[in-house]
């Protein structure tokens, strides 16, 4: 088991080890998508982009970038995640729609 801290909704949530970050969120309710995205985004599969999120604290407690993640994120900081492809490893601290 592990914990992910959502900073800007001040919830900490248990998470098993191993969980998809995007379905840890939505299963706690937690907003992960601005606006429009809430209809319009990809369902998980890492084709969209709306699930971004910036990683805090525990950047080595998560998956390794995958090669969607490397094309979609080229540009932002190495702490910047999609949720839809990153798995839980241990405790972290998100910022939910940098």
């Amino acid at each position: 088991m592990s914990t992910i801290n959502f900073v800007n909704e001040n919830q900490e949530v248990v998470a098993a080890y191993g969980a998809n970050l995007r379905l840890n969120a939505l299963e706690n309710r937690i907003p992960i998508y601005k606006m429009l995205a809430k209809l319009t985004n990809c369902g998980g599969s890492g084709q969209c982009g709306t699930c971004i999120v910036e990683i805090v604290e525990g950047l080595e407690n998560l998956s390794t970038r995958t090669e969607v993640e490397k094309v979609m994120l080229k540009r932002k900081p190495e702490n910047y995640r999609l949720a839809c492809q990153t798995s839980v490893y241990g405790p972290v601290s998100v910022k939910t729609r940098p």
